[in-house]
């Protein structure tokens, strides 16, 4: 029978993920998605027996954010290849967890982004939030534009998720407030916003933001509120 806490499974996760160079990784407990302040989809629908979320994330290159909102096509790809390296380390992890007798699954970074391919068409939400997951993973706290905010990467920053029915973790309260103290007098990203779809109280025109992406811009990503965060 196995361990309750398979605390040697988790440190060979965690040192796996660095060596192939994770910037981050944090777990998060599943019940976290059970309250009521969440008003995402929950996970549990995707995995029934789900007793952990791992988090990873890879800082992105500040270069591919200066130019902005010209190079929109060097952006989307320094994007899409931050995408990729997470992909790898996923699968890697997940094949680790599967080989100690557990099961896997990876959420894709692009659901959190309003993609079309991974969102529900009509909610534009994923069927997990991964920010919310890394909140309370200890790994960062929410924006005014809804971003993860991390300390060594501001919002520049990518984010994958493991589901899994392997116990790796214990619910652990997040020290910083759900909201960066910084954005409430920074206000930058509702500002440069080129569709008004930041409002100041913090609520997010999703719909907006999702049209300018793919219609608007064919499917390059804009960038324009994590290039002005301060942080």
């Amino acid at each position: 029978m196995k361990d309750p806490l398979d605390k040697t499974l988790k440190k060979t996760l965690q040192d796996t993920a660095t060596e192939m160079n994770a910037d981050l990784i944090g777990f998060a407990d599943p019940e976290c998605f059970l309250g009521p302040e969440y008003t995402g989809n929950k996970p549990q629908d995707v995995m029934k027996d789900l007793q952990s979320v791992i988090v990873l994330g890879v800082g992105v290159p500040r270069g591919a954010f200066e130019p902005l909102p010209n190079g929109r096509a060097e952006y989307t790809n320094t994007l899409m290849a931050a995408t990729a390296t997470l992909r790898v380390i996923a699968f890697q992890l997940a094949r680790i967890i599967e080989k100690n007798g557990y099961l896997a699954t990876i959420l894709p970074s692009e659901g959190s982004e309003f993609g079309y391919w991974y969102a529900d068409r009509e909610t534009l939400k994923a069927n997990m939030s991964i920010k919310y997951a890394s909140y309370h993973a200890g790994i960062g706290n929410f924006g005014l534009n809804h971003l993860l905010l991390t300390d060594d990467f501001g919002p520049r920053v990518r984010m994958t998720a493991l589901l899994t029915d392997a116990k790796l973790g214990t619910r652990e309260e997040n020290p910083l407030p759900f909201l960066n103290k910084a954005c409430t007098t920074c206000k930058k990203c509702v500002e440069i916003c080129p569709v008004d779809a930041i409002s100041e109280d913090g609520t997010i025109d999703r719909q907006k933001c999702a049209d300018y992406m793919f219609n608007k811009l064919g499917g390059l990503r804009c960038g324009m509120c994590i290039k002005v965060c301060p942080l």
